[in-house]
């Protein structure tokens, strides 16, 4: 059984997945939609962790936070973007052999 993952205060989820063995046109366009608004929400929260980095900077040039405070917010925003770029050379890798498949 999946079960969720708590990493620091956020907790991951796992996709629920449909298994209709005949889905029409209407279903098929509301699961790509659903991974889309996914994706959109994921590079979203990759981009509110890199402002959070920034914003963490900035308070501790002004002295408002400890170094370790900062450098964990750095260190966070880092790993997401390069999960993403991660995620995106696989996306552009599998297109890339779907196109070199022969039919």
């Amino acid at each position: 059984m999946i079960q969720n993952l708590t990493i620091g205060a956020q907790s991951i989820q796992p996709l629920a997945m449909k298994t209709t063995e005949t889905q029409s046109a209407a279903g098929l366009s509301d699961t790509t939609k659903s991974f889309g608004s996914y994706l959109e929400d994921a590079l979203n929260q990759v981009a509110a962790q890199e402002q959070t980095a920034k914003d963490m900077n900035n308070k501790f040039v002004l002295g408002e936070v400890n170094v370790d405070e900062a450098m964990i917010s750095s260190q966070q925003a880092l790993l997401s973007l390069q999960l993403t770029a991660q995620v995106r050379n696989r996306a552009v890798e599998a297109y890339q052999e779907i196109m070199r498949t022969q039919i």
